[in-house]
């Protein structure tokens, strides 16, 4: 048959775009965003300062990102030839993913994971399958029953992202020691700053000591340089090296590494954004829970955000539409298979404060 025009491939028709958090009413007012995973301190003022440094933009950047590599090495203990940065995760776990499944091929993640996974899958023509959650987060147990014969890659984001659930180090070592050696684990950790600091190098030792484990993180959440758009992961030198011939050339900018860079260099500021998440995202929780015989609920979260479930006589269309109308976006997640739910992400003390109020007035309680 002859065509009329360039037509896709099949897999790629099937494709729906990735949908970004809100930040307006439906009437088009602006609303205070808490449906992005953003950081309410915004980013360090040594990361600000080197993006007001000036630089020739007609300069490509470093296409290897070697000084960023280096310092990422060093903060984490790690080996800068078996780590590799790129536009965001994302662009990381594209690359990944392309390099090891394709049609025929499946790739495995629990139910309620970030929503890019499936899209990871279906670009390429493999197919996205997903375990059975137990109380909404994932399961060890489920994600190795899962596996078949054509898996090629299992996605774990630890602290997950939209329920916040996180799996300790001792799970995430059972998860890859049930896996068939020729699967690649990924362990996502976009979230992975805001846990406790004592277990946050767990999943690097895995990667160090395996062949196929990736770990990967982000400077988008925590460090706050979400539009500069840096991510980078580690691995066994064969897997950085499948990365490094997919990945964009030329792919992090010039601010954005050199921003990224800066903001390595101030912990302090990693510190407080934890410190004021924990103890934000507590206070928020124990208000939600005071909310029980309304049917409102938190998932347990160690991630920036909470996953909150509207099942009795507040839904969460009503909910939503209270805290816009209260000046707020927050992610309503109905595409995610969870339509009663709300993914509200921590902000600063004062808009905390008046979500909590929303929340209570809604359901006739005193603020």
């Amino acid at each position: 048959m002859t065509m009329l025009r360039p037509e896709p491939k099949p897999w790629i028709s099937a494709i729906h775009a990735y949908v970004p958090g809100k930040s307006k009413s439906a009437s088009g007012k602006p609303l205070t965003k808490l449906s992005a995973n953003e950081n309410p301190l915004g980013a360090s003022p040594a990361a600000l300062a080197a993006l007001f440094e000036g630089h020739n933009p007609a300069d490509y950047p470093d296409p290897d990102a070697r000084a960023l590599r280096e310092k990422i090495a060093a903060v984490h203990g790690l080996d800068p030839a078996r780590i590799v940065c790129g536009t965001g995760s994302g662009e990381l776990l594209h690359c990944a993913v392309q390099a090891l499944a394709g049609p025929g091929d499946e790739v495995l993640a629990s139910r309620y994971s970030f929503s890019l996974y499936p899209l990871l899958a279906q670009k390429i023509g493999a197919t996205p399958v997903f375990a059975d959650d137990v109380s909404y987060a994932a399961s060890v147990d489920n994600l190795l029953a899962a596996v078949t014969p054509a898996t090629k890659v299992v996605l774990l984001d630890n602290p997950n992202n939209p329920v916040g659930s996180y799996l300790p180090p001792s799970e995430v070592a059972r998860l890859h020691a049930g896996l068939p050696p020729h699967v690649l684990l990924i362990v996502d950790e976009a979230y992975g700053e805001y846990i406790d600091p004592a277990l946050q190098h767990a999943a690097f030792e895995l990667a160090a000591r395996h062949e196929n484990v990736l770990v990967s993180r982000t400077f988008s959440k925590a460090y706050g340089l979400a539009s500069e758009r840096v991510g980078w992961v580690t691995g066994a030198p064969h897997l950085i090296d499948l990365i490094n011939r997919l990945r964009g050339a030329f792919n992090v900018s010039v601010s954005g590494q050199k921003a990224a860079l800066a903001a390595l260099g101030d912990q302090d500021f990693v510190a407080a954004s934890r410190d004021h998440n924990t103890r934000e995202r507590t206070r928020l929780a124990d208000a939600i829970a005071m909310l029980g015989n309304h049917g409102i609920s938190a998932s347990p979260s160690e991630a920036n955000f909470l996953l909150v479930q509207f099942e009795g006589d507040v839904t969460a269309l009503q909910a939503l539409e209270a805290l816009a109308d209260a000046g707020y976006a927050v992610r309503h997640l109905p595409g995610q298979g969870l339509p009663n739910a709300l993914r509200i992400t921590i902000g600063k003390t004062d808009d905390m404060t008046r979500v909590i109020a929303t929340l209570r007035a809604l359901c006739g309680e005193a603020a």
